[in-house]
Order: C-alpha cells, then structure tokens, then sequence
C-alpha cells in the first residue's frame, strides 16, 4: 500500500509537463545569457578561487565543494546505473543535455540567491526563499518552499543516498544493511553538529579528492574497453532518439529517465545550489553563479559520464520495460542490484577489488552528499525562523544588486547595513530535531527497498524544482543585470 501510494505521488510530481519545464527553462537561460556555460567557460573556472570579503560567510571554492559534494553522490553511481536500467543507453545523452543547459539554469538560481542572501549569526543564508519572498513578493511561498527543502534534504533524500551506500557495503563486504546505516550516522552526527564552518572545511578537503580518484578509476576500465567505446557512443546517441530497435519502445521513459536522473545529480533548477551559493562572500553575485555553473559540469559531463562508459563497456547491465519485463540482459544474474551494475563494471577489470573500490568511493559520496543535504534544510530552519523581512545584505560597490533589488518592497539596497538574525531558543531546538530525524532516515533508508527510496527521493527533487524552475523564470532579468554589469567590469 505504501509502494503504490509513493509511486502515484511520483507520477503526479513527475509528469511530463516538469520535465518540459527543466529543458525549456535551460534552453531559454542559455539564449538569455548568450550562452554563459561556453562562453565564459575561462572565468568559471577562475571564480572558483575568488577571495572573501569578510569572515561572514565561506569562500567561493568552499562553496562550490559543499555543492559539489551534494551533486557528486549516489546519483552518480547508482542513479546513472537506474537511468541505463529503465531507460536504455540513449538516458545518457539526454542527462549531458540537462547537464549542458543546465548550467545555465545553475547561473541563474546561484546569482539571485547571492543578491538576496541575508545574514545569520553563523554567517550569510539564503536561496530560493528569500529571493521568491524579497524578489517576488511572496513569502507565503518561500515558507512553502523552505518546508518542501526541510522534508526532501532532512527525511527523504538522505534515504536514496544511504540506501545506495549499504547495498555497496554488503555487496563487497557482507555487512548488514543495518550495521553499515548505523556507522554511516555516527560519522556524520560528527560533522553536521559542527557546523557550517566544519561542513565547509570538510568538504573542501574530501570532495574534490574523492571525485577525482573516481574518475581516474573509470578512466583505466573505460581504456581497457577502449575497443567498444564507438559502438557504446553510438548506441547512446541512436538510444537518444528511439532508433535503437531494443529500447524504441521506451523512448519516453529513455528521454524522462535521463531528465530526473540528470536533475537528481547535477541538481540545476533543484534550488539546493542556490542555498549553497547564499553563504558565499564573493565581490559580485554573477561570480558565483560561474562557479556554480561549472559544479554542474563535473558533475555530470565528467563523474556521471565516466559511470555510464564504466557500465555500457562492460555490459554489465540489464534494461526494463514499463512492466518489468527484460528487454536486455547484459548481467541477469545482477537483476535489479543496481549498485552492482558499476561494482561489476570495475570487476570486470580489477577482478575481487572493483567491488570494493566502488564501495569505498560510495561512502565518501553519499557521507559528503548528505553533509550537503543538512546544510540546506538547516538553512530552510533558519529562514522559517526569522521575524523580520529579509533584506538583501550585498557588498559595497556591487552596483548589480543595488539596481536590481531597487523599488522591489521590502528590501534595501546593497551595502545597506543589516543585522545578522541571532538564533532563537525554539530555533536551535527545531535544529537539534532536524539532526536527529535525518540521522534516523539515513538508518532507514539503509535497509529499505531501493525502488520505494528512488522515489520518495524523486518526489523531494520534483517539488522543489517546480518551485525554483517558476520563480527564476519570472527573476531572471535581475540575474541577466548582474551578468551584464560584472563584465563590464
């Protein structure tokens, strides 16, 4: 009863009008912002190393770390495995489309989170909530919104994300799905209870480290495979459109699978980049929604491609119909262990440690995802928790904020002075409760079916993305200001 409730709910989110909505939105940012993702592809890298202002908030590398560290996650391993399993090779091509135009959404969205972020006592906050309150005047849906953040970060994201990691463990190392959920909270109860600063620190030392051991791993299978690399191209591509003759008869679930994996990865349009991109201290808000762009690059275009060229060199998959039946075996003896698809994958070049190398790299991805995961619905605490209207706090001499929240009610100019919220004892309370709730889901999701987690971590992404997608449609002109007025500069 449970399954079939969560699964119509799914359907409901996910019809076919949001994923429409995420690649038109992507197409539009990229006309709007004449292309930013390539052309300005130089300075994205270089706004990763902009220096802070002050000590109010975190760096922009630390940033783009944090919110890497919640792209890079299970998405990448298991759920590129679920995007090959029900939607075929060709889900591939349509996740580097949304990776490729939604770098352009993740510019838009980290921009106006960074004209609109507040302070706090703990440093800068902010993100879809406070622009759809101070930019479009309405509050009620930025409560909406920062609920939706606490259910999906707090309670049903971290599910997918430990679900993955303890099938990993007890495929490798015959650890009970309980014993690894149990470990897996201790070490994180370690982190999230220090704070952002820890959090940031944290992940500005694991993350790109863990990404780019990944990636050399998937390098070395793919050149023993490098022989199949065209042909698996090529079926990716025909898989796109339906020409392959196995999976033609899947084309929507090809093209819907590709879209929801993408968008659970690289989270463009999600909402969870802009919240990252809020606690930065950088000189301008177009910079760091550069560098937020380029976060969705790694991602997708390199952490998600290196598994899916892993798994179709291999073989090591099969692919489902609508109704369960399979349409390809590749590794019938794997089922629907998604996991394995990539374990065997590595296995398939280093015999008895592939296994375990994928589960290692599985723990250090869903522990750093999840860390990312509390900072945002933490955040959404603090929102819900002020009293009084939110004001942008900008920088001197930004004068792209300045123009852009002028004559918007409710807000002040940039520079204005603002003080920073000190937290309520009801605040640090809802706070200690969040901690608790998601140690307990992350237990839970451990030991659950991994279809049932898959989506009510789908209906977290999906609510969130109707919201942002929406609101930055209608804000995007502010974030095209902002653009214009740094390269002036």
């Amino acid at each position: 009863m449970f399954e079939k409730i969560v699964s119509e709910i799914n359907a409901i989110v996910w019809n076919p009008g949001l994923v429409v909505l995420l690649i038109a939105a992507g197409l539009f940012f990229s006309f709007r912002t004449r292309f930013v993702q390539v052309r300005r592809f130089g300075l994205m890298l270089r706004s990763l190393f902009s220096k802070k202002q002050d000590n109010k908030g975190i760096s922009s590398f630390e940033a783009f770390s944090i919110a890497l560290s919640g792209r890079v996650g299970t998405g990448n391993i298991v759920g590129v495995a679920t995007a090959i399993a029900f939607g075929g090779p060709g889900a591939v091509f349509w996740m580097w489309v949304v990776a490729f135009f939604g770098a352009s959404t993740a510019f838009v969205e980290s921009t106006l989170a960074q004209m609109y972020k507040f302070h706090h006592a703990s440093g800068y906050r902010g993100g879809p909530f406070s622009f759809i309150e101070n930019g479009l005047g309405l509050r009620w849906l930025g409560i909406v919104f920062a609920v939706i953040t606490v259910l999906s970060c707090g309670v049903f994201l971290p599910t997918v994300q430990s679900n993955g990691a303890a099938s990993a463990i007890n495929n490798s190392f015959a650890v009970s799905p309980l014993a690894a959920g149990i470990g897996l909270a201790l070490i994180l109860g370690l982190v999230i209870f220090g704070g952002v600063k820890r959090i940031a620190r944290v992940a500005s030392i694991v993350t790109p480290f863990m990404a780019l051991g990944y990636i050399v791993m998937a390098l070395v299978v793919v050149a023993f495979h490098i022989h199949d690399v065209p042909a698996v191209l090529g079926a990716i591509v025909k898989g796109a459109f339906g020409l392959n003759p196995i999976c033609g008869g899947i084309i929507g679930s090809t093209i819907a699978m590709g879209v929801k994996r993408g968008i659970f990865s690289n989270e463009a349009g999600q909402g969870t980049g802009a919240i990252v991109s809020a606690a930065t201290d950088v000189p301008h808000p177009a910079q760091q929604g550069l560098a937020q762009a380029f976060s969705v690059y790694v991602d997708t275009l390199l952490v998600c491609t290196a598994t899916a060229l892993m798994i179709l060199c291999s073989g090591t998959y099969n692919i489902f119909g609508p109704d369960g039946q399979v349409l390809f075996g590749g590794a019938p003896e794997l089922g629907g262990n998604y996991v394995n698809y990539t374990q065997s994958a590595v296995d398939s070049v280093f015999t008895g440690f592939g296994s375990k190398f994928v589960s290692v790299a599985m723990v250090f991805f869903v522990f750093t995802t999840i860390m990312a995961y509390y900072f945002y619905a933490e955040t959404s605490i603090i929102y819900l928790f002020r009293k009084k209207a939110l004001t942008p706090s900008g920088h001197a001499g930004n004068r792209a904020a300045e123009s852009s929240t002028a004559g918007v009610a409710g807000a002040a100019p940039s520079g204005a002075p603002t003080s920073a919220s000190t937290p309520s004892r009801a605040e640090r309370a809802v706070i200690l409760v969040l901690q608790a709730v998601m140690l307990a889901a992350v237990i839970f999701g451990a030991v659950k079916e991994a279809d049932v987690v898959w989506q009510i971590g789908d209906i977290g992404v999906g609510l969130m993305a109707w919201v942002t997608v929406v609101s930055i449609l209608i804000l995007c002109p502010k974030a095209i200001s902002a653009l214009k007025d740094f390269e002036k500069l």
